[in-house]
């Protein structure tokens, strides 16, 4: 039996040299990606394109690495197959920059078949231009017509190869793995979160307060990261990131898409969220499984292809986001649930805040699983793209918040037993916990520390032993099944373990 080699890196090897091969297109301009897919265009209304993908999310039970996976030589086939089928097929390669940070960028190239250009065109706005005299770092090769749907990656090879499937998110997120994964290499953590920075008046001027959002695809993290908090000038809020960052040693947060963001729009509303409909209903933007009639209409709150429609918007179209994706330093995290038996909002310990973090309560969404989409579910960090071992990333995330000093507080964005969190109470939370006005309690159902008192709202209406019915047997049988949730990870600090949470 044929043995498995002692890296892939043989595939980036094996891949053409763009500015080389005749079947091969380099770098071809927007304009260009998009006349190659007119085959699959529906023009909107707003003069942007729009297409309808085979596959509408991403498969995350059909992707392995070689860190957490057991690779045979039938992984490798499967690969080499599918390189040897694209070497007499048009292609298209681009050269983009993941990343401004100067530990924390990289180049990365991607490949996809010519006829799939849309993919190429959503992916290439997500990412800043390369540096057209720097190698690439990491690699991805995407066939979306290829037998069987398969995602293999090869971490210390910085290779994906992206097969049979046709969703723009797997071309994304193939980078993005990467580079939450190397970010865990240099001592920091790659996180799933958005990034903004909020400025405040004080007696001394203006003060910043960074903060993080993590949350599952669909729970409000963009809403809540792009979110302008009602501030007045000379105060205001702005998004650096949307989806993906690293939290390093030093407090700093290194942002990794620089050109685009990858949004739902299932809902959108122009009076909720006027300047993400700004940007989506820009004529830059690529929609992918929205509906969109053939007269170009467009209906933001049809299902007709998933709930989980989406748009590659620019930055420069989106009047909350700052022209920098770093934040210099973070002070608040937050982890955004929808467990009805959570409070609005809860502070937490650093232990507290790290089973949180191994825990990602939520319910599922449409972006994740459509078949799964209203039912509860648990995943580490709010982030399905982890390689390697999970209990070492809650020991990782416990510690550096520790050693930076960062408040983390539990955020639910769904309701409590029956009450509805609205976006208005959400968004006056976020606000008040920014100013440090929020006076903190012991809560004696739940045992967290929760607001007391918040200027401009009504606290007492969540409260969790009125809002959840038997509250106390509830939460009861929320911790048990906690506990046994976190025994599974046996690289998890007993202390955490420990954590009443």
């Amino acid at each position: 039996m044929q043995q498995p080699p002692a890296s892939a890196t043989k595939f980036v090897a094996a891949l053409p040299d763009p500015k080389e091969s005749d079947t091969v297109e380099y770098n071809p301009s927007f304009e260009q990606l998009r006349e190659y897919s007119q085959h699959m265009e529906t023009t909107t209304e707003f003069g942007s394109p729009s297409y309808v993908s085979d596959e509408r999310s991403r498969n995350a039970d059909k992707t392995k690495n070689t860190v957490d996976d057991e690779f045979d030589h039938t992984e490798y086939e499967l690969v080499d197959d599918a390189l040897s089928a694209l070497e007499n097929r048009e292609q298209v390669c681009l050269d983009r920059r993941m990343g401004r940070h100067a530990d924390n960028s990289y180049v990365c190239r991607y490949y996809v078949p010519k006829e799939y250009s849309r993919i190429a065109l959503g992916w290439a706005k997500l990412f800043e231009p390369a540096d057209a005299e720097r190698e690439p770092d990491f690699h991805t090769v995407q066939v979306p017509d290829w037998d069987e749907v398969a995602v293999r990656v090869f971490p210390e090879a910085g290779f994906t190869a992206v097969l049979g499937s046709d969703y723009t998110g797997e071309a994304k997120k193939s980078f993005l793995r990467l580079f939450m994964y190397y970010a865990k290499q240099q001592g920091g953590l790659g996180l799933h979160a958005g990034s903004k920075r909020v400025e405040l008046e004080t007696d001394d001027g203006l003060e910043t307060v960074g903060q993080l959002f993590l949350g599952l695809s669909g729970t409000g993290k963009s809403t809540l990261t792009t979110h302008g908090l009602w501030l007045d000038e000379p105060e205001g809020a702005t998004m650096l990131q949307d989806d993906v960052c690293a939290l390093l040693p030093d407090g700093t947060v290194a942002g990794s898409e620089g050109q685009g963001l990858f949004v739902k729009t299932h809902g959108l509303d122009s009076d909720t969220e006027p300047s993400m409909y700004d940007a989506v209903t820009a004529e830059s933007a690529v929609l992918e499984n929205v509906d969109v009639e053939a007269n170009g209409t467009v209906d933001f709150d049809s299902d007709r292809y998933t709930a989980n429609g989406r748009a590659i918007i620019q930055r420069a179209e989106l009047s909350s986001a700052s022209d920098e994706i770093d934040l210099s330093e973070v002070d608040q995290i937050f982890f955004i649930t929808r467990n009805p038996a959570m409070p609005p909002v809860a502070k937490l310990t650093p232990e507290e805040a790290a089973v949180a973090f191994m825990l990602g309560e939520s319910v599922q969404t449409s972006a994740g699983d459509p078949n799964s989409a209203g039912e509860s579910t648990r995943v580490v960090g709010t982030n399905p793209f982890i390689i390697g071992s999970e209990g070492a990333e809650g020991n990782r995330f416990r510690d550096l918040i520790s050693n930076l000093d960062v408040d983390c507080f539990v955020l639910n964005t769904g309701r409590v037993g029956q009450v509805d969190i609205g976006v208005e109470e959400t968004v006056t939370l976020l606000r008040t916990i920014a100013r440090g006005s929020v006076d903190w309690a012991c809560d004696g159902t739940t045992g967290l520390t929760v607001p007391a008192d918040v200027p401009g709202m009504d606290i007492h209406e969540f409260d969790v032993a009125k809002a959840l019915p038997d509250a106390e047997s509830a939460l009861e049988e929320l911790r048990t099944d906690r506990e046994r949730y976190l025994a599974q990870f046996d690289d998890l600090d007993s202390a955490i373990k420990n954590a009443r949470y």
